[in-house]
Order: C-alpha cells, then sequence, then structure tokens
C-alpha cells in the first residue's frame, strides 16, 4: 500500500493549509513517476509534469506568500498558519520533494532508459572522443553565434537575469594579472534545442546531451583571455504574479502587455544550481541577485526537469509509452446528420477526451458557414496556439455575422496568446469584450442565434473546460449542447451581462457567480442536511479540482454531522480533513492522478430520492465563487442525467489510480488484495470506443 508523506498531524486542525494540499498533489504525480507498473516513457513524462507545476507554484504562490510577509501582513489562512510559517513549511517540504525527483531522475530513469537503447550523457566528461569532436563542432555552428556572454566588472555591472532562464555562471582569471577574478554568465539560448542527439557510442545507444553542457564544455571560447576557474548552471525563478490596476487601466489589453514585461523581472524567489557548485561562485549569485540561502535548491543533476517531455517525444521508443488513445464519436451525435437539426431532436452530452472535441469546433465552424445564423457570442479563456475555433469566428465577421466575444487577458500565463487573439479577431470585426473589471470570465458558455423557419432559435453550448482543441484531447471535461428555450434566454442574458450592465429579474436553469453561486451550493448542500434530519436518504457527490472554500467545508462538515454521505472526487487542493471522528464521518475524498487530467466539474445531490445533476467550470474556491464570473447548468434530460451519475459512480470504483485521503491529510493507494483493479480512465476509454462500434 502506497501512502504519500504528509506534513498533517491528525486533529491540529478542521482544515488542511492550501499551499501544502498543493503539494501533496504534486507528490502523487511524482508517485505515478515512480510506479514501475507504469510504461517507462509516461513515468519520464510525469516526472517533467512535477517539475512544471513545481515551477508554477513558486512563481505564482510561493511568490504571493513573499509579498503578503513583504506588506507586514500579519493574517493566517484557513488552516491557522501565517504567511511566514507557510514559507518555511513550503521550503521544507519542497527540499525533500526535490530530492526525490533526482533520486527517481538518477537511480531510476538513467539506467533503465540506458538498458532501453537511450543514454543521456550526465558529463560532458563522459563523451568518447568521436562525440565529443561533434559536440565542438555543433557549438561552433550552432551554438556560438547565438551566445552573448557578459561578464561583470567595475565597469560592467551584474546583469538582469530573467526569468526561469537556464544560464551558466563562470569565475575567470585573468592570465596577465592572476590576482583578479571577475564573474561572468551566459543565458542557454531558448530558441535552441536543449536535447541535442549526438553519435552513439560503443553500446549502440541513441545518444543525447544537454545544451548546456554543450556550453559548458566550450566557455573558455566565450573568453579568450581568461582562464575559467569553474563553471556551473543555475537558474533563477521571480515573482510572475501580475497584479492589476484595472480601475487605473485607460486600456487594459496595454496594462497587461506592459505587465507581461515585468514579469522577467520580478523578485527572485528561489536559486537553483548544481550540486557541488564553488563557494566563490554561489557567494556572488546569492549578494547579486540577491536570494537567501534558505531559498537555495541545490541540485544533484541537471536543472530543470521540464526538457524531460523532449526525451519523451524523441523517435523510436514508442514501445515504452502508453498505446495513443483516440477520441471517439460522441454516443449522442450521428456524424453525417446536421448538427442543428440533432440538437433540435435532444440535447447532446459530450464527455472529453473520450468522445472527439471536433463537435464543438464544427459548431463554430458551421455556424460561421450557415447563412440562417444571424449571431455568435462566446467566452475565451485558454484557446490552442492555431487555434480553429478564432480562425472560424473571424471568418464569421468577415462574413457579416454579428460575433462577440469574451477574451479573458488575465488567464495566468495566457495572457500574451490571449492578446495576439483579441487583436486578430478585432481586425476581423468581431466585437471584442476583455472582461470585467476585477473578475477574471472563467465561464466556457458559446450562443448561436439562427433564424429558422418558427421563427429565431438559440443552439447554446456549456462545458468545464475551455475551448481548446489541443487540451481537450488530455484533460477530461464534460460539454452539454442544447436549444431549450430557457437555455437559451439565460445565454442571451448572460452575454448581455458581460457586454454591458443588464441584470436579469431571474434565471430559468443557469446560475453564476460572483452573484448567486456561492448561496445556490449552500442551499443545495443545506437541503441534503434537512432531508437527512428527517431520517430520509440524503447524499452529495462532488468531483472538481479544487476544495478550499471556508464556508462550503464548514456547510459540509454540518452536513456530515446530520448523516449526509458525502463522497468527493478532488484532483488536486483540499483544505477539508475527511473521515475525522467528530468532525467528517461521513466524508470521503479521493484523488484520481492518471493518463488525462481530471478537470471537470460534476455536482450530484440526492434530493430524496429526485437527484439534481448539476456541471459547471468553478471550483469550490473563494476565487471561482467570489472573484471569477462562473456558470453552472443543470443536466435535466433524464437518460444524460443517468449517465453523468453513471460517470461519477466508475470514479468512484476506482481502485488503480484513486489515492484515499486519510484523517492526518495524507493519502494512501486503495490496497488491492482481494479486489479488482479498476481504472476509471481506462473504462472510459473502453465504453466510448464500444459506442463508437454500435
Amino acid at each position: 500500500m502506497e501512502s504519500s508523506a504528509s506534513p498533517f498531524t491528525e486533529g491540529s486542525s478542521r482544515f488542511i493549509n492550501r499551499e501544502l494540499s498543493w503539494l501533496d498533489f504534486n507528490t502523487r504525480i511524482l508517485a505515478e513517476a515512480r510506479d514501475t507498473s507504469i510504461p517507462l516513457m509516461e513515468r519520464v513524462k510525469f516526472l517533467s509534469i512535477t517539475a512544471s507545476n513545481l515551477d508554477e507554484f513558486y512563481m505564482v504562490r510561493f511568490a504571493s506568500l513573499k509579498d503578503q510577509v513583504n506588506a507586514g501582513y500579519k493574517g493566517v489562512d484557513i488552516a491557522g498558519m501565517t504567511a511566514i510559517e507557510q514559507i518555511e513549511a513550503i521550503n521544507e517540504y519542497s527540499q525533500r520533494f526535490v530530492e526525490q525527483q533526482y533520486n527517481t531522475y538518477n537511480r531510476s530513469f538513467l539506467p533503465q532508459l540506458k538498458k532501453e537503447g537511450l543514454k543521456i550523457v550526465p558529463r560532458f566528461e563522459d563523451l568518447n572522443e568521436e562525440q565529443a569532436d561533434y559536440v565542438d563542432r555543433y557549438f561552433t555552428t550552432e551554438v556560438y553565434p547565438v551566445l552573448t556572454p557578459m561578464a561583470v566588472d567595475s565597469s560592467r555591472p551584474f546583469p538582469l537575469i530573467r526569468n526561469n532562464s537556464l544560464n551558466i555562471g563562470a569565475l575567470l582569471q585573468d592570465k596577465k594579472d592572476k590576482n583578479t577574478v571577475d564573474f561572468a554568465t551566459v543565458q542557454v539560448p531558448s530558441g535552441l534545442p536543449r536535447v541535442v542527439t549526438i553519435p552513439t557510442d560503443e553500446d549502440g545507444c541513441t545518444t543525447v546531451i544537454l545544451l548546456e553542457q554543450i556550453i559548458e564544455k566550450n566557455i573558455g571560447r566565450l573568453f579568450t583571455g581568461y582562464k575559467v576557474l569553474c563553471a556551473t548552471p543555475y537558474r533563477i525563478m521571480r515573482n510572475a504574479d501580475l497584479p492589476f490596476d484595472e480601475d487605473e487601466a485607460a486600456d487594459l489589453l496595454v496594462e497587461i502587455e506592459n505587465k507581461l514585461r515585468r514579469r522577467q523581472w520580478g523578485e527572485p524567489i528561489s536559486l537553483e544550481v548544481e550540486t557541488g557548485t564553488d563557494k566563490q561562485l554561489l557567494k556572488v549569485l546569492k549578494h547579486e541577485l540577491p536570494i537567501r540561502e534558505e531559498l537555495i535548491f541545490r541540485i544533484n543533476g541537471p536543472i530543470d526537469l521540464t526538457f524531460l517531455m523532449k526525451i519523451y517525444g524523441l523517435d523510436g521508443f514508442d514501445r515504452l509509452k502508453d498505446k495513443p488513445y483516440t477520441p471517439q464519436q460522441p454516443k449522442y451525435l450521428k456524424p453525417d446528420v446536421d448538427l442543428f437539426e440533432q440538437i433540435r431532436e435532444h440535447d447532446v452530452l459530450l464527455h472529453h477526451p473520450y468522445e472527439s472535441f471536433d463537435p464543438v469546433v464544427r459548431f463554430i465552424s458551421k455556424a460561421a458557414r450557415d447563412d440562417s445564423v444571424l449571431a455568435i457570442k462566446q467566452t475565451l479563456y485558454r484557446v490552442s496556439s492555431h487555434s480553429p475555433i478564432i480562425a472560424s469566428l473571424a471568418e464569421a465577421a468577415e462574413n457579416g455575422k454579428q460575433v462577440s466575444v469574451l477574451v479573458e487577458l488575465k488567464a495566468r500565463f495566457d495572457e500574451e496568446n490571449n492578446i495576439v487573439w483579441a487583436k486578430k479577431l478585432e481586425e476581423a470585426g468581431c466585437h471584442v469584450i476583455y472582461g470585467l473589471v476585477g473578475l477574471k470570465t472563467h465561464s466556457k458558455i458559446t450562443l448561436v442565434v439562427r433564424r429558422e423557419e418558427d421563427g429565431i432559435r438559440r443552439y447554446v453550448h456549456l462545458a468545464t473546460g475551455n475551448y481548446n482543441d489541443s487540451t481537450a484531447k488530455l484533460y477530461t471535461d464534460m460539454g452539454l449542447f442544447t436549444c431549450k428555450r430557457s437555455f437559451g434566454e439565460d445565454a442571451t442574458a448572460v452575454f448581455n451581462m458581460l457586454s454591458g450592465y443588464s441584470e436579469p429579474m431571474g434565471w430559468n436553469k443557469l446560475t453564476l457567480a460572483p452573484q448567486w453561486l456561492r448561496d445556490k451550493f449552500i442551499d443545495l448542500i443545506e437541503r441534503e442536511i434537512k432531508t437527512a434530519s428527517k431520517g430520509k436518504p440524503a447524499r452529495i457527490i462532488a468531483k472538481m479540482n479544487s476544495l478550499c472554500d471556508k464556508e462550503i467545508i464548514e456547510t459540509l462538515y454540518k452536513a456530515s454531522a446530520a448523516g449526509v454521505s458525502i463522497d468527493l472526487i478532488v484532483r488536486g487542493i483540499c483544505c477539508l480533513r475527511a473521515g475525522v471522528t467528530g468532525l467528517s464521518e461521513n466524508i470521503r475524498v479521493r484523488s484520481i492522478v492518471g493518463t488525462f487530467l481530471e478537470h471537470s466539474r460534476i455536482f450530484y445531490f440526492e434530493n430524496n430520492g429526485n437527484p439534481e445533476v448539476y456541471m459547471g467550470s468553478a471550483d469550490w474556491m473563494p476565487r471561482n465563487l467570489d472573484k471569477r464570473v462562473e456558470i453552472l447548468f443543470p443536466v435535466d434530460d433524464p437518460v444524460l442525467r443517468a449517465d453523468v451519475i453513471e460517470i461519477l459512480n466508475i470514479q468512484l470504483n476506482d481502485t488503480k489510480k484513486a489515492r484515499i485521503m486519510q484523517p492526518d491529510g495524507s493519502y494512501e493507494k486503495i490496497d488491492l488484495r482481494g479486489k479488482k483493479a479498476i481504472g476509471a480512465q481506462e473504462t472510459f476509454c473502453a465504453l466510448a470506443t464500444s459506442s463508437a462500434r454500435q
């Protein structure tokens, strides 16, 4: 039985700290990288994901805590921890975590990959003569012309080191004056491949070396007249959390563009250097950046393990990967029948990535070319770099249709991409809205207005995930097509709110944050409490990415005490403690980490034998309920509702990838002795494939 280490102790608090809970989630991903039952290259991918996750965590969440300390904030979080206490706990946890990452890389991956015919050169000193000659020629022709070495002396100040960039620092001794030792640095070019294939060695393995090793081997050629005393790669992480003063911004797009430039130069929050880095060189980095000792990570291997995603993509190693899954034709759609006609006949449920995202792309594309379509309205939070949806919206505007698009410019780390798309849409003639002041628009909704023989009809698509055709192959999400009048009226009201100041007198089906959604969830939970108090069946099943809202958690504790049976499927952060005597005996929490990223939000309420099912874009987090525009929508069709309930039950029966929260906040895999190994994601793939064949 596998358990993830936990920094929590049972009874220490009614709540778990959000940041430590997230780190525990990343540990569950690391556990997948260490699971030898998983194909080797898939494990390599999981380790890369843990690295990119930790980078973003430090640039945003850890940086936010540093901001609190710098501002003198003395408040405590939901678990009663101050910002300083959280920083100390995070550093301690993260240092252990990074050590585990590199133990996995060095002791497991390197020897196993070599056994399978792929050698990652650990040090450039290990190259044979042929390989060394090749690397030197590669440096001369491909790398040297791109480099910009920067020396630091009395006339040249320490340069600004970009956030998240890989660099090589060196100490140089003047050959004419051996008493003079200077520091120099060179940035490893991000525009060149970091993983370089070189000639095989005597064992015939495919052999690769990292770009920084090629530069380090030849660094003396950058500083003629100097002796290189030592050289080492290093990386600085900076505060990348961008505060926007929207009230003062005359043009939000320009304001965000300006802030994005500053992201590269935020306050340093961590420094990574190789184990054994020269003390004098490290002293220079600590002083010039500046960075405190406890924020330094000494790395036993190559800095920034995200390069492993490039290793995963190398040709010739498909045998070490899962068999690729092809999204299937959706169960409730026929490929040879008009899409609008099918939506008129019945609501359509979509389950991605098991079912193809193509109908959503086709919905926008068809609307753009359909002479009967008068208007298209859509919210966009994250889209792919070559989005067919963007192209169709632009085409629709060029075809004379009224196109209104809300592009959320404040989608973190997608700001630049969204700015590009916003400008393109405006140039095509679309009416582009840049979100609402003080709120992120996180809802996923599309409205197509069409003139038909019996009058105007509105077609609506609602979803739990983004309009991103790339991530739709990787994230598990739900979608719903409908042309019911009640949904159409609400969709129109949503876009009127987003584009103007019109607020409807009431809603037919949809519930929106930040005005109404929190109260809706509390009311639904309270209804189950009242049902349980009467001795009648009461149950809640809720699936989401994160749960950290104090009011929601307290209400769930109240429901547990009243006898409501509660199952929570929470992928990442969970500040609720499950199974604690006198607090949450009737609450069970499971996290599923698998091939696909669990992303859908689904909510089931027993309602005294008349179940209600909702789906939406919001997690149970303060930011979703209070600071974002989110939409919750019901699944009214009894057939579709039964399907969604079955999806929840399959996840609750997962014994293969599910990890169960313990009262101390740790997670344990299910002991399979005497049990059948059931993987929910594998089951959904099989069901979708079987349905498509019928």
